[in-house]
């Protein structure tokens, strides 16, 4: 078996409580700490040690694994972790941060001496709990005997994009991939919005795909939850769907692309929180079609 580690998760909502979990059956020691500690208690009786602090959580860890909500939650978290943190240790930084939030804990890291690795990752809730995440990773090759080991533990596969986790070559990947689901995700949501205001039965959708290039897997998953109002627990809730299209095209802005699908999945996802489903399923982003929530 490999070596034991002691790793601090930081964050442990839908994805962050996952992993944890998982580091803890591959043997390895977890600190867990979240901002609403009611979060991260539930761990303990999977045996990992909850701390009331960043910095209590840090303490003597090998590996530090942030999955937080955005780039500003995790600096200002692992600010208040620095007192207890020590030079060399390794930090994978798992949270979608987007490409400005990634040099921003880089610089951190760089003041603090850690070992930085920009580590998003891909999947949702399902494949989080079964340690089937792909995990997109770029950091040193020094501290990657430490690091590979968690990496293996929370998921299948790990694609490595560079040797430099500043450069953001890991979450530039991330961002790519989530342009496509969340475009995929919007699509779905409309065209069962339009079969429903046109009286097209669902199923003659469907079946009219069947088989062909035009059939996803994905989309008959996204469109199964809302027609069968299976939206909560989230597997990749809407809140956090319309921060990464907001990240999405800022990169794009920054770099002179126009991504006019990822700008318009960001004002669905918002105007569907703003209507209270902010905590459900992306897939939920459906409500945002109509002028009268028929959740309401």
């Amino acid at each position: 078996m490999t070596e034991k580690l002691t790793v601090s998760v930081l964050g442990t909502g839908i994805m962050g409580a996952a992993m944890a979990r998982n580091l803890l059956r591959a043997g390895h020691a977890v600190r867990a700490w979240n901002r609403t500690r009611a979060k991260a208690e539930p761990l303990a009786a999977d045996g990992a040690y909850i701390a009331g602090t960043p910095a209590e959580a840090v303490e003597s860890a090998d590996v530090v694994l942030t999955m937080l909500y955005d780039g500003p939650a995790t600096l200002e978290t692992m600010r208040r972790a620095a007192p207890a943190l020590r030079g060399g240790t390794v930090w994978a930084q798992s949270t979608t941060a987007g490409i400005e939030g990634v040099a921003e804990l880089a610089g951190f890291a760089r003041e603090h001496d850690l070992l930085f690795y920009d580590a998003p990752v891909l999947g949702t809730r399902q494949p989080a709990e079964a340690g089937q995440l792909t995990v997109l990773a770029a950091g040193p090759v020094e501290g990657r005997d430490r690091v590979t080991p968690v990496f293996d533990a929370v998921g299948a596969r790990t694609v490595w994009t560079g040797e430099d986790g500043a450069t953001a070559g890991a979450t530039r990947l991330k961002l790519v991939a989530n342009s496509w689901v969340l475009a995929a995700t919007t699509a779905a949501g409309e065209a069962l919005a339009l079969a429903e205001a046109l009286d097209v039965a669902p199923d003659g959708f469907f079946d009219l795909i069947a088989g062909g290039p035009l059939d996803m897997g994905y989309l008959r998953a996204k469109a199964g939850m809302i027609l069968e109002g299976r939206l909560t627990p989230a597997q990749f809730a809407v809140t956090t769907a319309a921060k990464d299209a907001r990240l999405i095209v800022r990169a794009g802005e920054q770099h002179g692309v126009r991504l006019d699908v990822a700008a318009a999945s960001a004002e669905r996802f918002e105007r569907a929180d703003a209507r209270g489903h902010g905590d459900e399923d992306m897939a939920a982003a459906y409500y945002a079609s109509f002028d009268d929530d028929p959740t309401t």
